[in-house]
């Protein structure tokens, strides 16, 4: 009883907040209805695919669906949730305040931080408002309780899939769900705010394309990715470019005659994960690199390499790169952690599907 008192007086605060923001403008700043390209495949289950098993897409964390011990992971969620003073004091209130609050420290396993800013503040809260368009846009009503209700259930599963290999106290839920999604929330219901990430800094979701193999029931090519493009005022053609989830890419977009946009990125992502202690993890990092392709923000394809034991070589086609007739497939091709070509299908018919279908060779 606790742990529910405490999801719901979460889901009141996001959804009491949305009521005490002003009324927005009809402005679409992150989804505008393409049928082409990453945006295509935005929707909310698609999006709760992409986020609640992201943690799956690292290499020593199976991406078997079944081996994940949800049970295990629902209770240790709930049970720090419901006593997140026994947590933090478990930790240290000051570790709690260095490693998951604070953006100062530097150490791998201290900047537990990164992610929270990154992936939940403002990734959080871009896809919030993703998601409060795209239910605009497709005639529902109430579209701020819609999209807190479909944010706050991703959040909730990604953190029970997160802590289905824990034992104990972990504070990480803790900063995540009570602290930093909310805000995330409240942040991006200001116009000005999404107006900045939208339209100044160019924030797109390049999500991947998640496709199930029937043969080994792994879930492959997920993950919930976001991209910034910005240029000086004097720059015609190119721009700064940062390309991010489980990972971050840096470089540079060019801006082609045709409208196409080509991004090359370099930088790091999490290779494995690293068990620190009883409810505490860190990571090591290797190198990857990319290049995109995109028609006015909406991915059209990329190519990533990475030094990493889940796919050292990944190939992203999105709906509109290649039509089959009335069909406009998107597609993946990869090199998995076993070295197997793992490859992925999604018809586009019925016009969406949350997920293709892959198989392995």
């Amino acid at each position: 009883m606790p742990a529910a008192r405490s999801i719901a007086a979460l889901v009141l605060l996001l959804l009491a907040g949305s009521a005490l923001a002003a009324e927005p403008d009809s402005s679409c700043y992150f989804y505008h209805g393409r049928d082409y390209g990453s945006e295509a495949n935005i929707h909310p289950l698609q999006c709760i695919l992409n986020s609640s098993f992201g943690i799956m897409q690292i290499a020593n964390r199976s991406n078997v669906l079944a081996d994940v011990d949800y049970a295990n992971g629902y209770h240790v969620l709930m049970d720090n949730l419901a006593h997140p003073i026994r947590a933090i004091e478990a930790e240290g209130w000051g570790n709690f305040a260095r490693k998951e609050l604070l953006p100062f420290s530097t150490g791998l396993s201290d900047a537990r931080y990164w992610p929270n800013y990154t992936q939940h503040l403002i990734g959080g809260g871009m896809t919030y408002r993703m998601m409060r368009e795209w239910y605009r846009l497709h005639g529902y009503r109430h579209e701020r309780a819609w999209a807190a209700g479909t944010i706050f259930f991703y959040h909730y599963c990604n953190e029970i899939v997160e802590c289905a290999w824990l034992e104990g106290t972990t504070t990480d839920p803790i900063a995540d769900l009570y602290i930093f999604d909310p805000l995330s929330c409240l942040l991006f219901e200001s116009d000005r705010v999404s107006r900045f990430f939208g339209q100044t800094l160019n924030m797109m979701d390049w999500s991947y394309q998640p496709a199930y193999d029937l043969g080994r029931g792994t879930l492959e090519n997920n993950g919930q990715n976001f991209a910034f493009r910005w240029a000086p005022s004097s720059w015609e053609r190119w721009s700064f470019f940062y390309y991010f989830g489980a990972h971050g890419e840096g470089g540079l977009s060019y801006r082609r005659a045709d409208g196409l946009n080509v991004s090359v990125g370099m930088g790091f992502k999490t290779n494995e994960l690293l068990d620190l202690g009883p409810g505490t993890l860190g990571a090591n990092l290797a190198f990857t690199g990319g290049v995109f392709l995109d028609r006015e923000g909406s991915l059209m394809a990329s190519l990533l390499v990475a030094a990493t034991k889940d796919y050292a070589v990944r190939l992203n086609l999105y709906p509109g790169m290649v039509k089959v007739g009335p069909l406009s497939p998107s597609f993946f091709m990869a090199v998995d952690r076993d070295e197997r070509v793992v490859a992925g299908l999604n018809i586009g018919w019925p016009r969406w599907q949350p997920m293709g279908l892959a198989a392995s060779f």
